[in-house]
């Protein structure tokens, strides 16, 4: 049924059930699953003074997937990994355009009965506002 899943990850372990459900949905057929990470960057900045600081964010988000990863070793060799710069939101909802994803698997949090509109503000919430592909919030 779908052809591309992308998991976004914020690299800690609430990750990995939406990446688990997301290889369960994409089965033993040739459907692709990424794990996406978006290391946010500083705005307005001249992008050269932090290419170092930038580079060991990325170097250890990769140490950090391929771990995660491994995890799923069944389903290890069908998972790709990719590492975008900018805006959380704005990069989700742009790769996902732009690779042609069917569905995000995200993970989020349960809302608070007593405070419910605190939710609204949420990368999750975003996501699933703006993508131009249906999004499945984990809890």
């Amino acid at each position: 049924m779908f052809r591309h899943i992308l998991v976004p990850t914020d690299l800690t372990d609430r990750s990995l059930k939406a990446m688990e459900i997301a290889l369960k949905m994409a089965g033993d057929t040739s459907c692709r699953v990424t794990l996406l990470h978006v290391i946010e960057t500083i705005e307005d900045s001249d992008e050269k003074e932090f290419d170092e600081f930038y580079r060991r964010l990325r170097k250890r988000a990769l140490r950090r997937m391929d771990r995660m990863v491994q995890l799923f070793s069944d389903a290890a060799s069908g998972i790709v990994t990719e590492i975008c710069f900018g805006k959380r939101v704005r990069e989700i909802v742009r790769y996902a355009g732009v690779e042609n994803v069917d569905l995000i698997v995200l993970s989020s949090h349960r809302i608070d009965v007593e405070n419910p509109m605190q939710g609204w503000g949420t990368i999750s919430y975003k996501v699933s506002v703006l993508s131009h592909c249906p999004v499945m919030l984990i809890k």
